[in-house]
């Protein structure tokens, strides 16, 4: 297949460009320069501003990924809450306007989501079937993201409702475990919230069956089947590590580095990849021990 990748430069982006080419796919990213870089080179690679002249790249795809947006793990002062929401809005209504001039349009657009769109809590559990209603600021952004997404004329547009990605490339996941390379890891808060974690290789291979799979259409967790909560998953980290986990952080201590992101990590959500599951997707890594010791483990990649 042709596949063109929006922010293909990032963390799953990457992984996916990696795994498309090893699927024997064609790759073309696009990104906000048209220069190499950042192992871009071994990818063609064309600038917005390039494709609003010269749209013949985009002609005969099979399918488009959009994954761009600035990162959500920085502090969330008034200028970032603006920088990611407009990002992700701008780059999906550039992408409708690319499309909608396509005179061959790709079958399927897989437009980026997170499943913050579903807001927080100890006790609910979260399918794709679940009603959406914005709660909070991450809630906010994703639902104007899909909003936006709608706007795409694709055959199908998948809606990728992202948990946390596992890697050792990058995410918050070399985050989490630098204290426990310290000796000082263990719970964050009450270790009681929810924790909805995906592996990096799977991620990138749910999108490729997204792509392939015409029943796969709206929103889709990506999501690993079995979420846990943060003391548990603070105890898989622990072990594949080879290091304890014992010394808890505070909640307080969290809201004071990192403010309103905080809540990310203090205020978890327990969700189901339903649509995945119910299409016959199966995930390499189900379980958070088996994941992790992919990561760090001997022999791991």
């Amino acid at each position: 297949m042709k596949i063109a990748i929006c922010g293909g430069t990032g963390f799953i982006g990457g992984a996916l460009a990696r795994y498309l080419e090893l699927s024997g796919d064609e790759v073309v990213l696009i990104s906000r320069t048209a220069s190499g870089g950042g192992g871009r080179e071994r990818w063609k690679t064309v600038s917005w501003d390039n494709l609003e002249t010269d749209r013949g790249t985009l002609e005969g795809l099979d399918a488009i990924v959009n994954l761009a947006g600035e990162s959500i793990n920085q502090r969330w002062s008034d200028k970032a809450k603006r920088r990611i929401l407009q990002s992700r809005l701008d780059t999906t209504k550039k992408l409708a306007r690319l499309v909608a001039g396509l005179e061959h349009k790709p079958k399927v657009v897989v437009n980026g989501s997170a499943i913050g769109i579903y807001g927080t809590s100890e006790t609910e559990v979260y399918d794709e079937s679940h009603p959406v209603r914005a709660s909070d600021f991450l809630s906010g952004v994703v639902e104007s993201w899909e909003k936006a997404a709608d706007a795409i004329p694709a055959e199908r547009i998948v809606k990728l409702r992202t948990g946390l990605v596992l890697g050792k490339e990058g995410g918050a996941l070399p985050m989490m475990a630098l204290p426990y390379k310290l000796f000082a890891g263990g719970r964050v808060g009450s270790g009681k919230q929810w924790m909805s974690w995906i592996h990096v290789h799977d991620i990138a291979r749910l999108i490729r069956y997204c792509i392939e799979l015409p029943e796969m259409s709206g929103p889709v967790n990506a999501t690993a089947p079995n979420p846990v909560t943060n003391d548990r998953f603070g105890r898989a980290l622990a072990a594949a590590l080879h290091r304890p986990h014992w010394f808890p952080v505070p909640g307080f201590v969290f809201r004071a580095a990192f403010g309103e992101m905080s809540e990310l990590l203090l205020a978890g959500q327990q969700v189901l990849p339903k649509s995945a599951v119910e299409h016959g997707f199966e995930f390499q890594y189900p379980t958070v021990d088996k994941a992790l010791q992919s990561i760090y483990g001997h022999g791991s990649h």
